[in-house]
């Protein structure tokens, strides 16, 4: 190889090298109930990262975090530039002590609310009756389950006045109440509770609303830069080409929120 052709490519790789590294990280979690391939996570995304890279002036990667104990970690550490999260107590935790910022919330998910679900044929007709019972509900680390206690805690003055059957999936939740295990069973899944209802179930009570699924941007970036991500995802619903670049994600778009409004639910769930 000629000296001169080494030292161009050496120095297409230092380039090369230079500008992956100072890729910004986008990390992705649409929560536990289901697994999903990471380069088809990637895919999902890889339209919305194309435009963020230009909006950004630097190249945006998806990272898709699926464990939750690694996303939290992660937030805690700044290792993300962006963020999109499923569970709202770690995104309000991350606002919390790690300085990120909310840029938008998920449009379709701004009212989710855990459904105390009971059999048809129950006398029960408030949470406080609940006292001294099982209580079925879904991973004890979900938004669910955090919005459960706070309910429970709320209506018998302690979380703990109740014993609390966990399951990794929220449609296992009806088949507790269903066969006696547990007195009531709570989800926030509209399919579950749908079904529970069609076949005579009764919804006991609901806890407060909270919004899932949000963007958070890291402290690092700047006030600008987090304004023009939030301009982009905002508008994205708009237009015709925005629709397409969200149809492989299934969200129906982003909305604004009021960030010291999502941190008052976070003291209210105990965060």
């Amino acid at each position: 190889m000629k000296p001169m052709f080494k030292r161009w490519s050496v120095a297409l790789l230092l380039a090369a090298s230079s500008t992956l590294s100072h890729a910004l990280v986008f990390a992705v979690n649409e929560g536990v109930t289901y697994r999903v391939p990471n380069e088809e996570i990637r895919a999902k995304y890889a339209a919305i990262a194309t435009d963020l890279s230009k909006i950004l002036r630097q190249p945006v990667v998806i990272e898709p975090i699926g464990a939750y104990p690694a996303l939290r970690q992660g937030l805690a550490e700044k290792a993300y530039d962006l963020a999109l999260v499923h569970p709202a107590h770690l995104s309000i935790v991350a606002m919390k002590n790690s300085g990120y910022k909310l840029v938008a919330v998920t449009k379709g998910f701004q009212d989710y609310r855990a459904n105390f679900l009971i059999k048809a044929d129950s006398k029960l007709t408030s949470l406080a009756e609940l006292k001294g019972s099982k209580l079925g509900a879904p991973d004890e680390d979900s938004i669910t389950a955090w919005l459960i206690r706070a309910s429970i805690r709320d209506a018998l003055g302690d979380a703990k006045q109740v014993s609390y059957v966990y399951t990794r999936y929220q449609d296992a939740v009806p088949f507790f109440v269903e066969n006696g295990l547990t007195l009531s069973g709570a989800t926030a899944a509209g399919g579950v509770i749908k079904d529970w209802k069609a076949k005579g179930g009764k919804v006991l009570a609901q806890s407060k609303p909270v919004p899932i699924k949000h963007i958070i941007a890291s402290p690092t970036m700047s006030a600008a830069d987090i304004d023009a991500v939030r301009d982009y995802l905002l508008a994205l619903d708009t237009t015709e080409d925005g629709k397409k670049k969200l149809a492989p994600t299934k969200w129906q778009g982003f909305a604004a929120y009021d960030q010291a409004a999502l941190m008052a639910m976070g003291v209210w769930l105990g965060l």
